[in-house]
């Protein structure tokens, strides 16, 4: 019963400050600029300095052969859940323009905006690493198969030069640097000085509220229309509130990964589409939509699913 209140608290707190965005939203506080600096500030600047931090805090050097290992359980999860949704798709025989939509938001997890919030408050700034892990792996489907994925469903054809760029951009953004920078000092046993420890703390800290803020400030973009059941979004939050996080249940246990980590990584695995599929659906001449939809029922969808996950696994 513990277990499943912390979970309903930890819901209730993402979704207080989800509201919070809504409202800024309807008060016209946040427009379409605000929201483009909250994007940009939280990836570029607050994530991954939050990510040194967490890594300097609760990992040492003899942690690293562990992390290794670990980063097995997010890759086999995703790439099962990959091929389930793909499969799933084909039998359902949507239109070109929400097949890849539909696999890009059944397969893949809110691993940042949602995942990263809901881990520290479930389980606090330790779980941190493990997040990282996970997302280190999601950020690299994100932005390659999902991305490929989105493309062939859509419309437009002027993509042919942002395929050749893609592992340069992979590897020069923020976050996967911050990634990289946080384990270098890792495996070379290098602490930061207080003061910089200090700096750090409080830009990291906004991570949270900013990135919920974001969150909901989409879903009052998006508006009510939204919340309609689409041919096949049931069959979408099936595979990714409850069959994801039962692949990473058994990935973990066939593993031997038990504790803290498995518990992030269920958590993880549990959480809504990624928000940036919406982003490249309307790039790329896809069903934006659709994606959309698909985006806000299961972030809408997590309320429920999470608590009982907690409680069962």
């Amino acid at each position: 019963m513990g277990e499943f209140l912390n979970a309903v608290s930890a819901v209730f707190v993402i979704f207080s400050l989800m509201a919070v965005g809504i409202l800024l939203g309807k008060l016209k506080f946040m427009t379409a600029t605000e929201k483009k600096f909250v994007s940009r500030y939280v990836i570029n600047i607050a994530v991954p300095l939050n990510t040194i931090v967490g890594i300097q805090k609760n990992l040492k050097r003899s942690d690293m052969l562990e992390m290794g290992q670990l980063l097995l359980v997010p890759l086999i999860t995703i790439l099962i859940c990959l091929a389930v949704s793909i499969l799933v798709a084909k039998m359902l025989k949507l239109p070109k323009r929400r097949s890849g939509v539909f696999v890009a938001l059944a397969f893949l997890s809110n691993t940042l905006f949602i995942g990263l919030p809901m881990a520290q408050e479930l389980f606090g700034d330790v779980s941190l690493p493990y997040v990282m892990i996970y997302y280190m792996c999601s950020t690299v489907f994100t932005q390659t198969v999902a991305l490929m994925l989105v493309e062939r469903s859509g419309e437009a054809a002027e993509q042919t030069g942002k395929k050749q760029n893609l592992l340069v951009s992979l590897f020069t953004k923020p976050p996967i640097l911050g990634i990289i920078a946080a384990y270098v000092l890792l495996l070379l046993d290098i602490r930061l000085p207080r003061i910089a420890m200090s700096f750090m703390n409080y830009v990291s800290a906004t991570v949270t509220p900013l990135a919920l803020f974001y969150c909901g400030f989409v879903i009052y973009e998006l508006g009510k229309k939204s919340l309609r059941l689409e041919r096949g979004i049931p069959l979408m939050l099936v595979l990714r509130l409850l069959f994801a996080p039962l692949v990473s249940i058994l990935v973990t246990r066939a593993l031997g990964v038990t504790g803290l980590p498995q518990k992030v990584f269920l958590i993880e695995a549990a959480l809504p589409s990624v928000s940036q599929i919406t982003v490249m659906a309307g790039a790329y001449g896809a069903d934006e939509q659709y994606a959309a939809i698909g985006s806000v029922l299961s972030t809408i969808g997590i309320f429920i699913t999470v608590p009982i996950l907690m409680v069962l696994f």
